[in-house]
C-alpha cells in the first residue's frame, strides 16, 4: 500500500494526525496544492504566501531527509487529488481539516469521489484545539460570546499529549518525480525562493518553518513570566508572536497548550501568565468557529443593523486611506503600528486594536478596508482571525467591543507606551517638531463616530455588552 499525505495548513511532521494515519498505512507521498479560491475564500496575500513559500521549502527538505517526496500542482483539487492517486496507485489518502466552508465543500466532493473508487479517506483535526460542532449551549447552537464558549471549550480540550515524530517511511524520492503518469505534478523545490523586493523585513524578522516555530515556543516559554502583565506593551517581546506558525500548522495548537500546561503543572510559570495565554489561544478557536458557521465573515457585518451605518469606502477616501497605510496619518502610535507592520508583517495585538479603531471611528472608513490590508500584509493573516479581529474592533461582530467605545490612540500610548519607546522605535519624527500634523482631531472625530451611531443606536443596545468590557469608560 502507498499513502497520500495532503498537506494544506499543516506543515509539520510533528503532532500531525494525518500524516500519522498516512504513514501507518504505507510508504507516503507527500503532496501541496495551489488551489483556486472561490467566494467567500480568497487567494493568500502577499505577506502569508511569503511566508508559505519559505515554509513549504522547509518541509520539503524535511520530508526529503525521510524518502518523502513532496509534490506539487495548481489547479482544482476535485481532478488533481483523483488523480495523482490513480496514477501513482495510492490505496489512503489523509488531511487535516478544514474549516471554511468553501474548501470544506472542496474536501467532501474530493472524499466523496475516492470513497466510491474504493480508497480509504480520513480527515482528522489538528488546526484547532475543539472541533467547531463539539462546543454548544445547552440549546445546540453554537456560542457567541466568548467567555462562556471559553468555558465550554476548555472541558473539551484533549489532555493527550501531542503526537511525537514518527519514523516516517517514504515512498522514494527518486520514483515519483520521474512518474510518467503524474502529468502536471512537480517536486516541490527544496531551496527557498528568491524574496521579492519588498520582503527583506519579512526575512529579518521571521523563520518560517517548523523549526522556527519550535525555537519561537520555547522562547517564549522560558520568558513566559511576566506575560499577563506585560503583554499589551508593545515596546516589550512579551507576546508569543507565534500567530504565522499556527497560522500555518508549522505547530499545532495542542503542542502549545500542552507546552505552557507542562509548565503550570510543574510550578514553572505563574499560574496567571500561563492561564492568561491559554484563554488567547481559546480566543484564537473561538475566532475559527465562528468561521465555520459564518463563511462570509470578512464581508458581512455579523450584526446586521451595521448594514446602514455610514461607513466611507477606501475608493471615496484615497488619501485618507493611504496615509493610514504608510503610517503618515500624524498620530504616533497609529503611524508606528502601520510601519512595524509595512516592514515586519507583523503588528503588536494592542496596536491593531488602536490601528482598527482609528481607521472605522476616527476616520469613518469602512472596516473592510483595513481588513484587506491587514489581508495583504500580515504574516498571520488568516479566514478566521483577521475578519473576526476587525468586526471586533469596529463594533459589528461578536462579542465586539461596542461601537461607543474608542480606542484613544494618545490614551493608549501614554498607557501602553509610557516612554516612547514603540512610538520612536517606528516614527522617531514624532518625537521631534518635524511631525506631521494629524491629519483628523481626535475629539471632533469622535463626536461624528458617536453621532453617526445614534441611528443605529436602538439595535445595537440590543445586544448586551459583554461582562469583561462593562466597566471601560467610553472613551478608552
Amino acid at each position: 500500500m502507498t499513502s497520500l499525505m495532503w498537506f494544506r495548513d499543516d506543515l509539520r511532521l510533528l503532532d500531525n494526525r494525518a500524516l500519522d494515519w498516512a504513514n501507518e498505512r504505507g510508504p507516503v507521498v507527500a503532496v501541496v496544492l495551489d488551489e483556486p479560491a472561490t467566494y467567500p475564500a480568497r487567494p493568500l496575500g502577499a505577506a502569508a504566501g511569503w511566508w508559505r513559500e519559505v515554509s513549504l521549502a522547509r518541509l520539503a527538505r524535511s520530508l526529503d531527509a525521510h524518502g518523502v517526496p513532496l509534490l506539487r500542482a495548481a489547479g482544482d483539487a476535485r481532478e488533481l487529488i483523483p488523480r495523482l492517486v490513480a496514477d501513482l496507485d495510492i490505496d489512503a489518502v489523509a488531511w487535516s481539516r478544514r474549516y471554511h466552508k468553501p474548501w470544506r465543500e472542496v474536501d467532501a466532493a474530493v472524499k466523496s469521489e475516492l470513497q466510491a473508487r474504493g480508497i480509504k479517506v480520513a480527515s482528522h483535526p489538528g488546526h484547532t484545539l475543539v472541533e467547531p460542532w463539539e462546543v454548544t449551549n445547552r440549546s445546540g447552537k453554537p456560542y457567541q460570546v466568548f467567555t462562556p464558549f471559553s468555558k465550554a471549550a476548555r472541558d473539551q480540550v484533549r489532555d493527550d499529549a501531542p503526537l511525537p515524530a514518527s519514523q516516517l517511511r517514504g515512498a522514494g524520492v527518486d520514483d515519483i518525480p520521474n512518474h510518467a503518469g503524474a502529468v502536471g505534478f512537480a517536486r516541490q523545490p527544496m531551496s527557498e525562493p528568491a524574496d521579492p523586493h519588498w520582503a527583506g523585513g519579512l526575512q529579518e524578522t521571521w523563520a518560517p518553518g517548523e523549526d522556527g516555530a519550535r525555537a519561537r515556543l520555547e522562547s517564549f516559554l522560558e520568558g513566559i513570566a511576566g506575560y499577563e502583565s506585560s503583554r499589551d506593551q508593545p515596546a516589550e517581546e512579551a507576546t508569543s508572536r507565534l500567530s504565522p506558525h499556527l497560522r500555518f500548522g508549522e505547530v499545532s495548537p495542542r503542542q502549545v497548550w500542552a507546552a505552557v500546561g507542562e509548565l503550570l503543572a510543574t510550578d514553572q510559570a505563574p499560574a496567571g501568565d500561563g492561564q492568561k495565554f491559554l484563554t488567547e489561544l481559546l480566543w484564537r478557536d473561538f475566532a475559527w468557529h465562528r468561521l465555520y458557521y459564518l463563511p462570509e465573515l470578512h464581508a458581512v457585518n455579523v450584526r446586521r443593523q451595521f448594514d446602514s451605518f455610514a461607513w466611507s469606502s477606501a475608493e471615496e477616501e484615497p488619501e485618507i486611506i493611504a496615509a493610514w497605510k504608510a503610517g503618515t496619518t500624524g498620530i504616533g502610535l497609529v503611524d508606528a503600528g502601520m510601519r512595524e507592520l509595512w516592514q515586519t508583517g507583523y503588528m503588536h495585538n494592542r496596536v491593531r486594536m488602536v490601528v482598527g479603531s482609528f481607521l472605522t471611528k476616527n476616520l469613518g472608513l469602512h472596516w473592510r478596508a483595513g481588513e484587506a490590508w491587514f489581508w495583504d500584509t500580515l504574516v498571520d493573516a488568516d479566514p478566521a482571525s483577521n475578519p473576526f479581529g476587525w468586526q471586533w474592533i469596529a463594533g459589528c461582530g461578536d462579542d465586539a467591543a461596542p461601537y461607543f467605545r474608542i480606542f484613544n490612540p494618545v490614551t493608549q500610548a501614554a498607557r501602553f507606551d509610557p516612554h516612547g519607546e514603540y512610538v520612536g522605535r517606528w516614527v522617531p519624527e514624532d518625537l521631534t517638531p518635524l511631525g506631521p500634523e494629524p491629519i483628523v482631531d481626535l475629539q471632533e472625530s469622535r463626536k461624528a463616530a458617536l453621532a453617526a451611531y445614534s441611528d443605529i443606536k436602538a439595535g445595537a443596545n440590543k445586544a448586551a455588552a459583554p461582562a469583561h468590557q462593562a466597566g471601560l469608560p467610553d472613551d478608552i
